[in-house]
């Protein structure tokens, strides 16, 4: 009789796979590090652009609101006068100036909300969202990585804690990185989001984020998706550190208290918390951010700012210093919920990708 061939069993493949790659792991313990890497910037890639594009409209929102009030913006029922009425001194100069309108009266982020539905309609309440998910594809994930690969190389690893003073300078590490790679979509959608405020004349029309940098670098020149890149990295280093760290912290504290389990209750608490920290922290750079990106430079003309300084001393001579928290109530609406959904997501991508 024939013999029949030894062939091992499944499960004694299986087992002999399994010690074959813990035995590999405890011997290359940097692979390990490296796919642990890795799996941090997908999970915070993904929960980015999922709070990002579910906020989007609280965000064009408040980049409307941050922009009431430039002086440089053209009036076009005032630029129907004729120069030569500037300059006369009759009665006729009087009646003209006394007619003259006002300028527009500001106006809250609901009442900005409703303005932009009806004369744009429901769609423009999404304008630049692909500049979003680019953004947060490069920004976002880029930042949520390195914090991820910092805060595992600097935990104690006896306690299994790290200090706040280390959680802040991962996470302005961290923004600062990822600002600066993520910048160009960054003016991309500031300019999609402010587009429609603009005269019909002299609005740009992107048609997408790739249209919209290709446009840019034809017209402008490449350096045009680095400007405000300066204000981009401190606003990033900002919102970073103060809202990856404060929800760490705040983490920490309910579940060291015994205030509440670890679950979704303890999440959205910490996480609200970290976006009210961050709003406040960065709406001042966020401010000067947007009107130095969203200003239109033509060739031959002195741009309306010189740079971030500059855009800030005129914002505050024309509009007073709590120009600087212009739009901090849609900032805030938009950051809470950013930040919820962000970290919430976050917890959730992990537990599903645990195993891998």
């Amino acid at each position: 009789m024939s013999q029949r061939p030894n062939v091992p069993h499944s499960s004694s493949i299986a087992f002999g796979l399994h010690s074959h790659l813990l035995v590999s792991s405890e011997m290359n313990p940097n692979s390990n590090c490296a796919a642990m890497g890795v799996k941090g910037f997908v999970e915070g890639g993904i929960a980015s652009i999922v709070a990002g594009c579910s906020t989007h409209p609280l965000d064009l929102i408040k980049v409307r609101m941050q922009l009431q009030g430039e002086s440089h913006v053209p009036n076009p029922a005032v630029q129907t006068l004729r120069p030569a009425l500037a300059f006369q001194t009759t009665t006729t100069t009087t009646s003209s100036a006394i007619h003259m309108p006002p300028p527009p009266a500001r106006v809250g982020p609901v009442a900005t909300g409703i303005k932009i539905f009806r004369t744009e309609g429901v769609a423009a309440l999404f304008s630049g969202v692909s500049a979003t998910v680019l953004r947060q594809t490069l920004y976002s994930t880029t930042r949520m990585g390195l914090y991820d690969i910092l805060k595992q190389k600097w935990t104690d690893k006896e306690t299994k804690t790290m200090p706040l003073s280390r959680k802040i300078t991962a996470g302005l590490i961290a923004g600062g990185i990822g600002a600066a790679v993520g910048n160009p979509a960054d003016v991309a959608m500031v300019r999609m989001q402010a587009d429609g405020r603009l005269p019909v004349s002299q609005r740009r029309n992107y048609t997408s984020v790739v249209d919209a940098i290709t446009r840019m670098t034809k017209q402008e020149g490449v350096t045009s998706l680095w400007r405000g890149s300066s204000l981009t990295v401190n606003r990033a280093m900002l919102v970073t550190a103060s809202q990856l760290a404060s929800y760490d912290q705040i983490k920490e504290m309910i579940l060291e208290n015994g205030l509440m389990k670890d679950g979704l209750g303890t999440h959205v608490a910490a996480s609200f918390s970290a976006g009210f920290v961050a709003a406040v922290a960065s709406n001042p750079v966020d401010v000067i951010k947007t009107r130095v990106m969203n200003m239109k430079v033509e060739a031959g003309q002195k741009p309306p700012y010189a740079g971030a300084l500059d855009c800030a001393i005129k914002t505050v001579k024309s509009e007073g210093p709590m120009a600087l928290y212009k739009g901090f109530i849609p900032t805030i609406s938009r950051q809470g919920p950013f930040t919820v959904v962000l970290f919430v997501t976050l917890e959730q991508v992990r537990k599903l990708l645990k195993d891998f």
